[in-house]
């Protein structure tokens, strides 16, 4: 093998994370070939966050319209067309597509190749009958998702996160497999859309990566949008006949969901086939995705991985986190390389009200042994969520027993997902709850809540010894 090569780093995957490794890697002059099989932008743009925020949106405007009485106006039923929501949908796909585009990367910098890239050698990768020959190799192919091996699915079309954006007319009655943050959400869109929606999970609740008291609130939520959740319930067949029924397990009893759609949201997989990855030896996690050490690194050192691909996180923002240090090292493994810090790693569930979480739970603090102080601040009574008639939720913070530094934080609330970024500045950055509350929040804000968060622990903490010193110093003055 030559040591010189035709590029300095080939990105397979236009995802987030090759978007932003071939960015990077162009940005700072190397010579960068970007290989995309299908549509640029990759899941989050044409599949994933981007069209269920859409669907979420137009979701919420049906469940506005039903509780505006409560804001003194006339409420009423929505009417709608099913098929102008789903346009609206790929109208603003189509608006954030330059964006991600062939054009846009080319005047970076970036070349980009439309066709499926194997990798044949640790330096060599084929595409579209040519063979291209680069330095470093990184793979951010992403994920798919995940459909069970369940008796009978395969006779019916099941939708997921990638084909239900195709679909033009509203299901009647729709089962989503899954009560995860993708099932959730979609869940409750439906629901309020008019679709009578059961939600089967097989685990003894929702959202269980979530605080429980979190998952709790949306779980209450979903069902006061007429979804009907079934947890503890174990799919293990699907009747295809003159209806559709799913045959669900829960303890000794058989309960058939008839529908007319499924959904299944019960996890994504890696994209690893077909990338020559085997044959080079290249190793593969249990859960499918590609081992890598802490520098992105997989045990070809010339070939790297990051985004869903590799895990351990499936969140855009993580997987452009890790395009950086993918990037990074790839081009200076030589010279310095850096490892993937995954110390602070916020994620939210856009249900209603959304759920935002950042560092440990309180059930994680307990499972670890650790001796934490929790924090809450009800918004029951908090200004803002009285004007806009959003007073469920609360900020719930973990700092070790006496001390003001963040362990963790979750939020239940209309707008959790900016709010939590205020705590993952503080994670990040070493700045304890005594620094937020000694920093001006506007009134009325929702962040306001996080400061009267950390303005409960300084309540909580405050010195007994000081107080009755200050009271008998008071009463002396008086």
């Amino acid at each position: 093998m030559s040591k010189k090569f035709d590029n300095n780093l080939i990105v397979i995957g236009a995802g987030s994370a090759g978007l932003v490794t071939a960015y990077i890697a162009a940005a700072i002059k190397s010579k960068v070939t970007l290989i995309e099989k299908h549509k640029m932008g990759g899941d989050c743009l044409n599949y994933g966050c981007v069209p269920s925020k859409a669907l979420i949106r137009s979701a919420r405007m049906c469940a506005d319209m039903r509780r505006a009485d409560s804001f003194g106006v006339n409420s009423v039923e929505p009417e709608f067309d099913f098929k102008k929501i789903m346009e609206r949908i790929q109208s603003i796909i189509k608006t954030i597509e330059p964006h991600d585009s062939v054009e846009r990367y080319t005047s970076l910098g970036v070349e980009c190749i439309i066709g499926e890239a194997k990798i044949i050698t640790p330096h060599e990768v084929e595409v579209n009958g040519q063979t291209l020959s680069t330095r470093r190799i990184v793979v951010a192919s992403g994920a798919r998702p995940f459909v069970p091996p369940i008796e009978g699915l395969d006779q019916v079309k099941a939708l997921t996160s990638d084909n239900i954006w195709q679909i033009e007319t509203l299901p009647k009655r729709l089962t989503v497999l899954g009560g995860g943050p993708i099932g959730c959400e979609l869940a409750q869109s439906f629901a309020r859309f008019g679709t009578e929606v059961a939600l089967v999970e097989m685990a003894p609740s929702i959202m269980i990566k979530d605080d429980k008291q979190a998952a709790q609130i949306v779980h209450q939520s979903l069902e006061r949008d007429g979804v009907k959740i079934l947890t503890g319930h174990k799919a293990v067949k699907v009747n295809n006949g003159d209806s559709k029924e799913l045959i669900c397990e829960t303890g000794e009893t058989t309960v058939s969901i008839p529908f007319d759609e499924i959904l299944v949201a019960v996890g994504r997989r890696a994209n690893t086939e077909n990338l020559g990855l085997e044959q080079l030896g290249v190793e593969i996690n249990p859960n499918g995705t590609v081992k890598t050490n802490e520098y992105l690194q997989t045990n070809i050192p010339s070939i790297l991985a990051c985004g869903d691909v590799a895990g351990p996180y499936q969140f855009t923002h993580t997987a452009s986190h890790q395009a950086w240090y993918a990037s990074v090292n790839s081009l200076f493994d030589k010279f310095k390389t850096f490892k993937v810090d995954y110390s602070v790693v916020p994620w939210v569930t856009y249900t209603e009200p959304e759920v935002a979480q950042v560092g440990i739970t309180a059930d994680q603090a307990e499972q670890q042994g650790l001796d934490v102080d929790t924090t809450i601040y009800e918004l029951s009574g908090f200004d803002r969520a009285l004007t806009e008639s959003d007073t469920e939720g609360f900020v719930k913070v973990i700092t070790p027993k006496g001390k003001d530094k963040v362990l963790g934080a979750t939020i239940v609330a209309a707008h959790a997902g900016e709010m939590i970024t205020e705590f993952t500045l503080a994670m990040k950055h070493g700045l304890g709850l005594n620094k937020i509350l000694g920093t001006i929040h506007p009134y009325p804000t929702w962040m306001e809540a996080n400061k009267f968060a950390a303005g409960n622990w300084k309540k909580a903490n405050a010195p007994q010894w000081a107080l009755t010193f200050l009271e008998k110093f008071h009463n002396w003055r008086r």
